[in-house]
C-alpha cells in the first residue's frame, strides 16, 4: 500500500510481548514494568489475524519483536503461523540472544528466515553494566547457536553510545571479519527511558567511519542502513542515523504493539487500537495508519526527546 507521501509500505514490526529477561538502560526502567493482564495485550489468534490483515494490504516482511521475544512462551507456534500467512515472505526477529541455545533450532524450522541480536559490547563488566542483569556469556552462546543453526546474513545491532561503547568500534566491527555477519552500528535515541544518558551519548553515526577509516563504501540492499566493509570481511557495516540524518522519506513500515496499538511512526505518539476488532476492522484500521503516516519524525536530541510517550519495550525495537 503507498501512503499519502508516496512511500510503499511492505514492514511491519510486530512486538508480541513488552517483558524481557534484561533491563537495558536506553529500552526499559530499572524494574521492569508492572506486566498488562492477558486481556489487554493480543491473544495469538488476533495477532495472527493483524499480520493476514497486513498482508492483504501489502506488507510482506514481518519483524517479531518484543521486549524480548523469546520470553513469550508460544513464540515458536506464533513464528510458524506468521511464517505460513498469504503474502508474508520473510519473517525476521530481533532478540538479545540469551535464549537462543534451545530456541535458535525450533525458530528456524518454525519458518524464522533472519535474526537480528542485539550486542552493543564485547566486554563483560560493561554488558552487565548496559543490560543491568545480563551476561555476555549467555548472549554469545546465543550468537553461535544461531550460526551453528545455519541462520543466514545475521545482523549484530550495536546501539552506539559515546562515553560507553565507541572505544569498541573497531572490536565490534571485527566481527565481520571472524564471522558471516553484519555489525550495525545505530545511533541512540532519546526515549522516555534514556535519562541515564548524557549529551555526550548521542554520537552521529560519523563517529565509525573516523574510527574505521579503512571502510568501503558498499551499494544499498534496499534497507535503511547506509553500507560499508572492512577489507577482507564475510560482513557488512551498517550505520543507522535516525537522530543526525533521518531515513523517513524511504520509511516503509509501520508497528503493532503487544497490546495491540498501531503506530503510524515509531517518535509519534499517535496510535490507533486494533485490540478486539475482527480482520476486516484490523485491516481497515491498518490501511488508516498507513495514510496517517507522518512525513517525518521531527527533531530528535537530547534537548528535543522522542514523542513516542512509550519506552523501546513497549513499542517494539
Amino acid at each position: 500500500m503507498i501512503d499519502s507521501y508516496g512511500r510503499q509500505i511492505s514492514y511491519l514490526r510486530l512486538s508480541v510481548t513488552e517483558l524481557c529477561n534484561l533491563r537495558c538502560r536506553y529500552c526499559m526502567p530499572e524494574d521492569g514494568i508492572c506486566k498488562k493482564r492477558h486481556n489487554e495485550m493480543l491473544t495469538q489468534e488476533e495477532t495472527i489475524s493483524a499480520i493476514r490483515a497486513a498482508a492483504s494490504l501489502g506488507i510482506s516482511k514481518l519483524r517479531i519483536t518484543g521486549g524480548e521475544p523469546l520470553v513469550k512462551p508460544n513464540i515458536v507456534d506464533l513464528c510458524a503461523e506468521a511464517a505460513a500467512v498469504d503474502g508474508i515472505r520473510e519473517v525476521c526477529m530481533t532478540t538479545n540472544a540469551t535464549l537462543l541455545p534451545k530456541l535458535a533450532g525450533p525458530l528456524r524450522e518454525a519458518g524464522v528466515s533472519r535474526l537480528n541480536i542485539s550486542l552493543d559490547t564485547l566486554d563483560p563488566e560493561k554488558f552487565r553494566y548496559i543490560t543491568r542483569i545480563g551476561t555476555l556469556s549467555d548472549a554469545v552462546a546465543g550468537l553461535d547457536a544461531a550460526l551453528d543453526c545455519g541462520f543466514e546474513r545475521i545482523k549484530v545491532n550495536a546501539v552506539l553510545i559515546g562515553g560507553f561503547n565507541d572505544d569498541e568500534i573497531p572490536v565490534l566491527a571485527e566481527l565481520t571479519r571472524r564471522y558471516p555477519l553484519d555489525v550495525r552500528f545505530i545511533e541512540l535515541m532519546p526515549m522516555v527511558d534514556s535519562g541515564d544518558f548524557g549529551p555526550e551519548a548521542y554520537l552521529p553515526c560519523t563517529a565509525v567511519t573516523e574510527r574505521l577509516p579503512g571502510l568501503e563504501a558498499m551499494d544499498p540492499d534496499g534497507g535503511v542502513a547506509r553500507l560499508y566493509r572492512l577489507p577482507g570481511a564475510m560482513g557488512n557495516i551498517g550505520l543507522i542515523s535516525p537522530v543526525s540524518a533521518h531515513f523517513c522519506t524511504a520509511c516503509n513500515r509501520i508497528r503493532i504493539t503487544a497490546d495491540g496499538k498501531v503506530k503510524p511512526c515509531l517518535h509519534s505518539s499517535d496510535e490507533i487500537s486494533i485490540k478486539g476488532l475482527d480482520e476486516e476492522g484490523m485491516r481497515e484500521t491498518l490501511r488508516q495508519a498507513i495514510l496517517a503516516k507522518p512525513r517525518w519524525h521531527g527533531e530528535l536530541s537530547y534537548c528535543e526527546r522522542s514523542r513516542a510517550g512509550r519506552n523501546m519495550n513497549q513499542i517494539g525495537g
